[in-house]
C-alpha cells in the first residue's frame, strides 16, 4: 500500500513508463503518417492542406517528416528530444490551423498527441533508449581516455 501511495516514482518505473509512451505514441503517429507517405509518393495530384502559405506538396511532405520518419526515430529513443520538436510544430498546426474551426473534439486527438510529445521532451527518452546507450557509451569513452597512462615519450 504504501508503495501505491508514494509520490516519488522508482526510475525504473519512470523509464518503463518513458519507454511504453514512446513506443506507443510512435506506433499510433505511424498510423497516420505512413497513408500520407503513400499519397506522397504516388505520383498523384496532393489534395492536403496547404499552412502558412506553403504549398500542399510542401504541407504534406513535412507531415510525412514528422509523422514517418520523427516516428521512427522515437520509436527508437534516438535523438528523443530533438525527433518531438516537428512532431509538436505538426500536432500544434493540426490543432490550430487545421481543425480552427471545427469543434473541439476534432481537435482533441491533435492536444493530446502534444501532450505527449511535450512530456517526451522534457523528460527526454528514459533508461531504455539508443539516447542512454550512446551517452553512456561517450561516458564511458571518455572516462577511460582520462585514466589512460601519458605516453613516456610525450613526457619530456
Amino acid at each position: 500500500m504504501k508503495k501505491i501511495l508514494s509520490i516519488t516514482p522508482a526510475s525504473h518505473a519512470t523509464d518503463l513508463a518513458l519507454l511504453l509512451a514512446r513506443i506507443g505514441i510512435a506506433v499510433l503517429m505511424l498510423t497516420h503518417g505512413i497513408p500520407k507517405l503513400g499519397v506522397l509518393l504516388s505520383g498523384d495530384p496532393v489534395t492536403f492542406p496547404s499552412v502558412m502559405g506553403m504549398s500542399a506538396e510542401l504541407s504534406l511532405g513535412l507531415a510525412v517528416f514528422a509523422e514517418v520518419l520523427c516516428s521512427l526515430f522515437l520509436l527508437a529513443g534516438l535523438a528523443t528530444r530533438l525527433a518531438v520538436i516537428p512532431l509538436m510544430s505538426t500536432m500544434a498546426i493540426a490543432a490550430l490551423f487545421i481543425h480552427a474551426a471545427d469543434p473541439f473534439g476534432i481537435k482533441e486527438p491533435a492536444l493530446l498527441y502534444l501532450l505527449v510529445y511535450l512530456v517526451l521532451l522534457l523528460a527526454g527518452g528514459g533508461k531504455y533508449s539508443l539516447d542512454y546507450l550512446l551517452q553512456t557509451a561517450t561516458e564511458k569513452n571518455k572516462q577511460a581516455a582520462l585514466e589512460e597512462p601519458m605516453p613516456a615519450s610525450s613526457i619530456s
